[in-house]
C-alpha cells in the first residue's frame, strides 16, 4: 500500500473531471497512485457535496481534498469527514456558513460576469466565443476552443446555494489565488483565503484555469497541504 494519502479532486462549474488532466498526471509523476477526481452534476450545492461525500468515504486512509472555483465550495460543505486531512482551493470559492458562490460574486464582480449567459431551461453558459478571455486566457486558443465546446453548465440556482456548515473552520487550509481571475475576483479569493487562515497561501499569475495552466505549480500545493498533515 502507498503511504501517500489518496487525493480527491473536485472541479467546478463549466468543466467536469477532466479539467484536472494536467494536475494528474503530474501528481502521478509525483508518485501519487491514489487520485479520484469526482464527476459532479452541478444540479445543486446539496447533490453535488453528497457526491463528493460519497467518494471519500469509499476511500480507505487519509484523504487530501482539493476543489477549484466552485469546487471549493462543494470541499467546503462535504469536507468535514472525519479521513479528510486537508482542503486545498485552487482559485476557488470557501464560502461561510450562510454565503454563496452568487452572493461573494455579486459582492465583487470579476471581470468576466457579463460573459456568463443562462438559457431557456435554466442553465448557465460561458458564451463559447468569449470562453478563451474569460476562462482561459493563458491556455493556448484550441485547448480553450475544447473547454469552451465541452463545458459542463450548472442550473443557474446552485450559484445561489449557500454554504450550511463550513468544513474549513475544522480542517487546515491552503489556497491558490489566481491574480488574472476573470471568473472569481482575485481580491475576492484573497479576502476569502485570508480568513481561513491558511497554512499557505499562493499567488499565481494565471487565469481560472491555473489548475490548467499551472499544475506543477498547483501539484506543489497539494504536496505542502500532504507534507503539513503528514504523521
Amino acid at each position: 500500500m502507498s503511504e501517500k494519502p489518496t487525493i480527491v479532486l473536485v472541479h467546478g462549474f463549466w468543466v467536469g473531471a477532466a479539467h484536472w488532466a494536467n494536475v494528474i498526471v503530474e501528481l502521478n509523476k509525483r508518485g501519487y497512485d491514489r487520485i479520484h477526481a469526482v464527476e459532479n452534476p452541478l444540479t445543486s450545492l446539496a447533490d453535488d457535496a453528497e457526491r463528493t461525500r460519497r467518494m471519500v468515504k469509499q476511500v480507505d486512509g487519509p484523504v487530501v481534498l482539493v476543489g477549484h472555483s466552485y469546487g471549493g465550495a462543494v470541499i467546503t460543505e462535504a469536507g468535514d469527514l472525519p479521513h479528510v486531512t486537508a482542503l486545498v482551493y485552487i482559485a476557488a470559492f470557501a464560502p461561510d456558513a450562510g454565503e454563496s458562490p452568487g452572493g461573494i460574486t455579486e459582492e465583487k464582480p470579476p471581470a468576466a460576469f457579463a460573459n456568463i449567459a443562462p438559457d431557456s431551461d435554466g442553465y448557465l453558459w460561458i458564451k463559447q466565443d468569449k470562453f478563451h478571455e474569460s476562462f482561459a486566457q493563458d491556455l493556448s486558443p484550441d485547448a480553450a476552443l475544447v473547454m469552451a465546446v465541452t463545458q459542463k453548465a450548472p442550473l443557474a440556482s446552485t450559484f445561489g446555494d449557500k454554504v450550511t456548515a463550513p468544513a474549513w473552520r475544522n480542517k487546515p487550509v491552503w489556497y491558490q489565488v489566481s491574480t488574472e481571475d476573470r471568473m472569481i475576483h482575485p481580491d475576492n479569493e484573497r479576502r476569502m483565503a485570508a480568513r481561513m487562515n491558511p497554512r499557505k497561501t499562493v499567488e499565481l499569475d494565471a487565469s481560472h484555469a491555473s489548475l490548467a495552466s499551472r499544475p506543477e505549480d498547483v501539484v506543489d500545493l497539494i504536496e505542502d497541504a500532504v507534507n503539513g498533515t503528514a504523521g
